[in-house]
């Protein structure tokens, strides 16, 4: 029998490169796949349907709410984002490792409901840059972007909350460290113990 996969959380505030990172992430791992969640705002220029977001009216969102069919979800920044229940719990099922890209207060609702996962909260190197990433996309508002900004500083104080931290300095030493996280967790002992018995029980044959 195959182990459940992991559910790897990575998260953090506006701008500091999730979408990036978990790119090269998928480069580098093939065998990672990436839970595409469901929003309610518009694409970004070069975001693909289904590829980095699936994009849904308000009114289909709703009703995925009301059929419960999200893992969690929230209204961030005046949009809607949901990660689908049943894709995810079918890919750990099945042994795969699934990476999710949310925001801190929807990974906040998946360490409820699966305290096992592994929860990574990616930090810019600094609030310059951050300030500087998000201000530079030019698809903000300017009330938007105070949002963004206020509510950057706020997220970041939640980062004692997860198990690991990783600044994104370089999207290719960044991800190579959360690679290493992510087999490190693999081999934890408690991750291990179907195989422990099974070795202990061929021994004694």
């Amino acid at each position: 029998m195959s182990r459940p996969g992991l559910l790897i959380v990575l998260s953090g505030p506006s701008g500091t490169g999730k979408g990036t990172i978990c790119k090269c992430l998928l480069e580098k791992n093939p065998e990672l796949e990436l839970s595409v969640s469901k929003t309610t705002r518009p694409p970004r220029k070069g975001e693909e349907d289904g590829v980095n977001y699936c994009f849904v009216t308000v009114e289909e969102f709703k009703e995925a709410i009301a059929n419960q069919d999200f893992l969690e979800y929230a209204c961030v920044y005046d949009h809607y984002y949901g990660t689908p229940r049943q894709a995810v719990e079918k890919k750990l099922a099945a042994g795969k490792n699934v990476i999710l890209e949310i925001d801190p207060q929807g990974a906040q609702k998946v360490m409820r409901a699966y305290p096992d996962g592994v929860f990574i909260f990616l930090l810019p190197p600094s609030g310059a840059e951050l300030r500087k990433r998000i201000t530079c996309r030019g698809t903000e508002s300017e009330e938007s972007l105070t949002k963004r900004l206020a509510a950057a500083s706020q997220e970041v104080m939640q980062a004692s909350k997860y198990n690991y931290v990783v600044v994104n300095d370089e999207i290719a030493s960044a991800s190579e460290r959360i690679l290493s996280i992510i087999q490190a967790e693999q081999l934890r002992v408690k991750r291990n113990q179907d195989l422990i018995w099974q070795l202990a029980e061929e021994v004694k044959e």
